[in-house]
Parts: C-alpha cells; structure tokens; sequence
C-alpha cells in the first residue's frame, strides 16, 4: 500500500510539473500571438489607386494630377482616414486590369459600371450620371460651306480642269488660227482668247459666235459641246455631295445615322462596344488626344465616345471647332472599381451618400463641368 502511495504522489508531481510547463508554453505563444496582432493593428499601408488621363476626370496640370475623379476621391479619403497614392494607366484596359488581378486597390475615372466589369470587381454606386454621344466638326455658317467647296479635293479638280481648258485651248487656236478671225492673234494674246472661248463653251454647252472655219476645228468644238455635258454634271455632282456630306454631319440623332460615316473612338471603351453591337464600322485609337486630332484634321467625320468627355473638350481645346450632336446614344453610369469582395465598398457607398446629401458632392461636380448635377 505504501509502495502504491509513492507511486500516486509521484505521478501527481509530475503531472503538476507537466501542467505547469505547457501553461508558460502557452503564455509566450500569446505573447507572440499578441505581438503579431500589434503589427496587424499598425495603420495599413498607403492605398494604390489607378486612374487614367481622360479630361476633365483626371489630368496633369503643371505637374500635378487634378480633376473631378482625383477631387472627389480626396474628399472620400480624407473622410475615411485612408493614406493612398494615386498611379497613372496608359491605357484604360490596363486601369481596369491591375485593379482585377488585384495590383491596385481602386481604379476611379469614367468608368462605366457594366455587368461584364461586375463579374470580375466590385462597383460602388454611380458617381456620375453619363451616356455615349457624338461629335463632329462645327461647319455649319459661311465657314462650314467655304470648308465644303474649297477643300484639297476641289482645289485639286479646279486645277485639273484649268489645265484641260488650257490644252483645249492651244488645240483650237492651232485649227483656226488662219480661218477664224477670233483666233487670227499672236499667241501670246490668241491663247487667252481661245481659252475664254473654250469656258464658254463648255459651260454654255454651245457656241452661236466665233464658228470654227475649219474641218479639225468643227469637229473638236462638237466633241467639247458633247464632252461638256459630262464634264459640267460631274463637277456640279461633286459640289452637291460636298455640301450635303457637311449637311449630313449635323444630322446624325441614332446610331443609324453613323453609317457610311468616318467613325473614331478609344480601344476597349464601352463606346467600342456600342458601336460593335450595332455593327458600326470605326476606327480604334490608344488615346483621346489621338481621336481629337484625326477629327481635326480631317481624318474622321464623328467621334462616339463618354458625353462629359466630349463636352468639356467642345466648350475648352476644341471651342468653335467642334460641336456635340444629337441625344445621348445610350444612358450609362460611372462607378468607382474595388477588388471583388473589397472591404472598402460599404464605407465608400455610405461616404458618397453623405457627400450627396450635405452639398459637397455638388460643390466639386460644379468645379470642373460649371453646372450642378
């Protein structure tokens, strides 16, 4: 029994020391466990958030990146207590796309929240109200109709046909110089007087005076009486098509309206595929700037694209030279990009809320498109 005894004690000695051991074992994982949780608790790094050139959301002003996106995600920062550092993308799928794979945190610029973005990020609700519209060049007045008739194109057919009135003349003064009195001058003097007769006849499309005498020089003046028929209708056809085309501009109300017309708008833009979906041809460029110069210059007839964008360029760049058309093609609206499953988006959506409701949404909207929303 004593021999029981010890042994009892001694297994409750040991069992005590045992306990003992794994409770301090224990303490100083907490310890560590709580020193981890100290640096979890420290404030978060700075936010990445992407956005891209598109005027007046985001743009580079003497060096510093200003605009409606970059002012209304500032005022949500400041509210929230968020460090972030804004990152420019050159290209709008590139914004979208680090945001996706999750390199970046936000994306905020015009960015259409569309069903097929929803899939693979997150939105915010809308913070700006937009659709695609159209812009053409402003020709209307006397500018828009010297603009159709003396273009490079009808100045190139006025000199064509300069020349042909000149060979004809030469060919005339050559066949009637002898026999016909009009013609019976030195050169230098008959050649301009065989070229009036020459414009004479073909835009009268005859000759009563001044008969040519001799059997060549008939013959050719009945070939310039027939030849003026053609020759008449085809350029007075190309000055109908030139002031129609420039008519026709300022009459583009649908998408239907785009066909048959030289059409431009960014690469991967919803804009891009509007136009896809309707089957619109249209060329792509990189950059706005890009459409903005090919509309210019001549390049393209219309650009489709975000209306703000095309208005803030109409009313600042692009003032008497451009004009917006038409009604909005199709209503969208922008939202600002999360990762999926974002723990930011209900503070942002409850932020944006209170930025609605005590005027200061409205304050910034003003500051870069001058009216209230």
């Amino acid at each position: 029994m004593r021999l029981i005894a010890f042994f009892i004690k001694r297994l409750a000695l040991v069992t005590a020391l045992a306990i003992a051991f794994a409770g301090a074992a224990y303490g100083q994982g907490q310890g560590a466990g709580g020193a981890e949780g100290g640096q979890a608790g420290e404030a978060p790094a700075k936010l990445k958030i992407m956005t891209i050139e598109r005027k007046p959301f985001a743009m580079v002003m003497n060096g510093k990146l200003v605009g409606f996106s970059v002012d209304l995600w500032d005022a949500m920062a400041q509210e929230l207590g968020l460090a972030y550092d804004f990152e420019v993308a050159t290209q709008f799928s590139d914004m979208l796309g680090r945001v996706e794979v999750q390199e970046a945190d936000a994306a905020i610029a015009n960015i259409t929240i569309t069903s097929a973005r929803e899939q693979k990020m997150d939105f915010t609700q809308p913070i700006f109200d937009s659709g695609i519209q159209v812009l053409v060049r402003d020709e209307d007045g006397p500018a828009g109709l010297v603009g159709a008739l003396f273009n490079w194109e009808m100045l190139g057919l006025i000199v064509l046909a300069g020349i042909i009135l000149f060979i004809i003349a030469n060919l005339m003064w050559f066949f009637e110089r002898r026999e016909q009195p009009y013609f019976q001058y030195p050169y230098k003097e008959g050649i301009w007087r065989s070229f009036w007769w020459a414009l004479n006849v073909i835009v009268n499309g005859g000759f009563e005076e001044r008969v040519p005498q001799t059997r060549r020089g008939r013959a050719f003046a009945v070939f310039l009486v027939i030849a003026s028929l053609f020759l008449v209708s085809a350029f007075v056809a190309k000055i109908t098509a030139s002031l129609t085309v420039s008519e026709l501009k300022a009459q583009i109300q649908s998408y239907r309206d785009l066909f048959n017309r030289r059409v431009g708008t960014t690469v991967g833009s919803t804009s891009a595929s509007f136009l896809d979906f309707h089957s619109v041809p249209y060329r792509h460029f990189e950059k706005m700037d890009d459409v903005f110069k090919a509309l210019e210059d001549g390049q393209l007839d219309a650009i489709v694209h975000d209306a703000p964008v095309l208005r803030y360029y109409a009313n600042t760049s692009g003032r008497g030279q451009v004009r917006l058309v038409g009604s909005v093609l199709r209503p969208e609206k922008y939202g600002i990009a999360l990762q999926a499953g974002s723990p930011y988006r209900e503070r942002i959506d409850r932020i944006l809320l209170k930025m609605r409701e005590d005027g200061r949404y409205d304050e910034i909207y003003r500051r870069w498109f001058g009216r209230n929303p």
